[in-house]
């Protein structure tokens, strides 16, 4: 049986290897986001867990706006990417620290 503790210790995983993610790969915009949405992943299954361990239904809820979010959050980021690319011929965040007006 799988109780709620696994799936806290799945979710801490995740969520410092996302962690982990940001703060050892700060050169590419894609490796920055991807760690970003496996962040919102491992909080949404927190909030999963603890929904369906409590037999309250409002965690399963508001994983359906935080992932609403990310959504949004992963267009917008990879429109202006793909901008950025255009115009600078890089997605190096080092590269990217002028701004033109």
């Amino acid at each position: 049986m799988i109780s709620l503790s696994h799936y806290l210790v799945l979710g801490a995983i995740l969520f410092s290897l996302s962690i982990a993610g940001i703060f050892l790969n700060r050169k590419n915009v894609i490796i920055l986001l991807m760690s970003i949405e496996l962040m919102l992943l491992a909080v949404n299954m927190n909030f999963v867990a603890f929904s369906h361990f409590s037999g309250d239904l409002a965690g399963q809820v508001f994983v359906f706006f935080i992932l609403t979010v990310a959504a949004a959050e992963a267009a917008i980021g990879l429109a202006i990417l793909t901008l950025l690319f255009r115009n600078r011929q890089t997605i190096n965040v080092q590269d990217l620290d002028e701004m033109k007006g």
